[in-house]
């Protein structure tokens, strides 16, 4: 018994003896990172100071409100509101860009409109063509009768149509534009 109190008595004093020896290097350590960190402090200081980088957020966007039109741009008698009345003028002018441009960002909006409205006509098609009837005499009348498809072949047909003529009245006003003179660039 006395052999092991000895024994545990001795494992201690080797515990105690080896925390001693690693409490004065963890002091150290912990100077070392102070010393780091003032050190990293004082080169920032130092530092020069980033550029400084511009975004989209930092561009003021054009105001476009009629409101602000009004009130900034003055009139040519010193009175504000005559630019606006400019702007209606060349806006109607056959010969201006904004006219021609306009006019044709309308048709294509109507053809990309009908574009659209072509391809759902075409895919309800697709599924009435496919489509199971639970229901027998529904099933029955549809095999004889078939109105909804053929209803559905007649819009996708005029929807087809109205689309060629959309296309060609956009053929027709970039020849239209040709004739009065304009740029060809403003068609696109």
């Amino acid at each position: 018994m006395r052999l092991s109190v000895l024994f545990r008595l001795s494992a201690l004093a080797a515990l105690l003896g080896l925390v001693a020896f690693s409490l004065p290097a963890q002091e150290q350590s912990s100077d070392d990172v102070a010393a780091a960190a003032r050190k990293a402090r004082e080169q920032q200081k130092d530092a020069p100071t980033p550029k400084k980088v511009i975004t989209n957020d930092d561009i003021p966007s054009p105001k476009t409100s009629a409101s602000s039109s009004d009130s900034t741009v003055p009139k040519a008698d010193g009175q504000p509101g005559s630019a606006k009345a400019d702007d209606k003028t060349t806006e109607n002018d056959s010969k201006s860009e904004a006219y021609w441009r306009k006019r044709f960002q309308q048709v294509r909006d109507k053809i990309a409109d009908s574009e659209r409205q072509l391809d759902v006509l075409q895919r309800e098609l697709d599924k009435d063509q496919v489509q199971y009837y639970p229901d027998p005499q529904k099933a029955l009348m549809q095999q004889h009768d078939r109105s909804d498809i053929n209803d559905k072949s007649a819009k996708i047909d005029a929807k087809k149509k109205e689309i060629e003529d959309l296309k060609q009245q956009l053929s027709d006003m970039e020849d239209e534009l040709r004739k009065a003179g304009g740029d060809p660039g403003w068609a696109r």
